[in-house]
């Protein structure tokens, strides 16, 4: 299977499929049936060999909890990362008021976010499969973990690093670095969502235009000023516990739906880079 076979599928499939829409039956709103949430994806891969996976094992970025691609899946050749930028709808939405966050940015974070992404990687599988490879989307897998399995206060920052996370496998796929909100900063900005496979498939390795996980961040703490909750500093970054105390505020007044973003609109690198890398 060719690269642009492939991205070209998945593309027409995110744009097309009723997931990607906000139902009648379950809008916050009533004019916001039929939203679409997400824009056309943007990709990157790496060899399942990469050495950078195996560095996020160490202390201070996942921890000795973090799967490798081979792991995942026996045979693993490549890891494919994809970026699901949200629509303009959604985020310009999210910026109109940022002391909470906008329905159509908690319908994005859920239909979009949850469901939707699974259907998405779902397809990805079935893709690659139907080409003949094996694949397996480890977010999706029995043996995802959202949280560490050696931390069980969820106080501390390390309670929140899952054993796949889709953000530093789309930092080693080429798809951008990480801001002061711990949000990936990418050619199509902040605001969306990643997903992933690993399959035996052999795509040539996209290249990674940085050599820092914070390289194309310019600290200008945009969003810093922007997060109700306080959970993010130029000087120390962004807070997990406070920020998952906030949005189980969201949650206990919206249930099911919650989320946030504020992070992720109203700066620089909402929905591109803040700078042109040279």
């Amino acid at each position: 299977m060719e690269k642009n076979v492939f991205e070209k599928a998945l593309s027409e499939f995110v744009l097309n499929d009723s997931g990607n829409y906000v139902a009648e039956d379950i809008a916050m709103r009533p004019e916001l049936a039929g939203m679409q949430m997400f824009d056309e994806p943007i990709f990157g891969y790496a060899a399942a060999d990469d050495p950078m996976f195996a560095q996020f094992r160490e202390p201070g970025i996942i921890g000795d909890h973090f799967v490798l691609p081979g792991e995942w899946l026996d045979g693993a050749q490549t890891v494919i990362s994809f970026f699901l930028p949200f629509t303009q709808t959604v985020k310009k939405a999210n910026g109109a008021d940022m002391s909470w966050p906008a329905d159509e940015w908690m319908h994005a974070r859920i239909e979009g976010g949850n469901e939707f992404q699974k259907k998405i990687c779902r397809h990805a599988v079935e893709l690659l499969e139907g080409a003949g490879f094996a694949a397996v989307a480890p977010a999706f897998d029995p043996r995802f973990l959202a949280r560490n399995p050696d931390v069980s206060d969820k106080n501390r920052q390390e309670f929140f690093n899952s054993n796949w996370s889709e953000r530093h496998i789309a930092h080693a796929c080429g798809l951008g670095t990480f801001g002061l909100s711990r949000g990936l900063l990418t050619a199509k900005g902040t605001a969306g969502r990643f997903s992933s496979v690993v399959t035996a498939a052999v795509f040539a390795p996209s290249e990674r235009r940085y050599t820092k996980l914070d390289e194309y961040c310019t600290c200008c703490g945009a969003c810093a000023r922007n997060c109700p909750a306080g959970a993010i500093s130029v000087e120390k970054g962004k807070s997990h516990p406070v920020c998952s105390a906030f949005l189980d505020r969201v949650l206990d007044k919206h249930r099911p739906y919650y989320g946030c973003g504020k992070c992720q609109v109203q700066v620089p690198c909402e929905n591109g880079l803040p700078f042109i890398p040279v």
